[in-house]
């Protein structure tokens, strides 16, 4: 991984869209921070277009796209997106799954998440749960005291074997079903809303994330950036980001916020 300062002035003028993470990479110690929320302002005033990408419930997700100054949200690792029309005062938003569909995926969820929490002790329902309609997120650290490796583990194999897509955030396993995932969401999102295809311009994005969840985008974008607590992965990791910031959190996140903007007032994109 190398520093953000590697990335060419060039590279960093020619990007129109920043795709971030929000748990440990905007936020820091469970919060968000004014100068994290403040640095997404920076990027609106500057011209970049921002879209939020996280593991967090669809309850959260109709908040940041209505309250956030960004472009749009994916959540629940790409089950689901949400944006805001602001002059048409509308929320949108696209699911996966509808009806009956979304009963039985519900039914399933529930009966996994009982054997999780009966055969790895320590486990629970992330608090947010109640608001989530695709997604089981099973909490290692956030609010019951740090699992060991072992745990996480076994919480990955009990969900492997259900059938269930699983992956590690910095706070929870994640587990659903379908082969959906932050990367293909935000590939329809920004067809469907911009008329960009995200392949062919990968090169003009960047992605900011911080766990093992984050490898699809990490692998896919050039530009791809870590905060500095991506070093706690290290070794746990499909793929690690081609960049890293010096700050940890969201302090990493400024971090590379003031260099794109700073970069992109010197050398104005084509």
């Amino acid at each position: 991984m190398n520093p953000i300062a590697d990335i060419g002035a060039g590279d960093a003028a020619a990007i129109h869209t920043l795709i971030t993470d929000v748990d440990d990479t905007l936020t820091t110690d469970g919060a968000l921070t004014a100068a994290a929320y403040a640095s997404l302002e920076q990027l609106k005033h500057a011209g970049l277009r921002v879209i939020v990408t996280t593991g967090r419930p669809a309850g959260w997700c109709d908040h940041i796209a209505r309250m956030w100054p960004v472009d749009a949200v994916v959540g629940e690792n790409g089950a689901l997106c949400f944006w805001y029309d602001r002059e048409k005062r509308r929320l949108a938003c696209r699911h996966s799954l509808c009806g009956g569909g979304l009963k039985a995926n519900r039914e399933r969820l529930d009966a996994v998440a009982q054997k999780v929490l009966r055969e790895v002790p320590g486990t629970a329902l992330a608090s947010d749960q109640f608001c989530r309609i695709y997604d089981l997120a099973i909490d290692y650290c956030e609010d019951v005291p740090r699992l060991g490796d072992e745990s996480v583990d076994a919480v990955v194999r009990i969900m492997q074997e259900a059938g269930m897509t699983a992956k590690v955030s910095s706070i929870h396993v994640n587990g659903w079903f379908g082969t959906h995932d932050k990367l293909s969401m935000s590939r329809w999102l920004i067809q469907e809303l911009y008329g960009v295809d995200l392949d062919s311009e990968r090169a003009r994005f960047v992605y900011a994330g911080d766990s093992p969840n984050d490898s699809p985008m990490f692998s896919h974008f050039p530009f791809s950036v870590g905060v500095a607590n991506v070093r706690d992965f290290v070794g746990k990791m499909d793929a690690l980001p081609r960049y890293v910031t010096a700050g940890r959190s969201g302090r990493g996140f400024s971090e590379l916020v003031s260099l794109l903007v700073a970069r992109r007032a010197r050398t104005p994109a084509a």
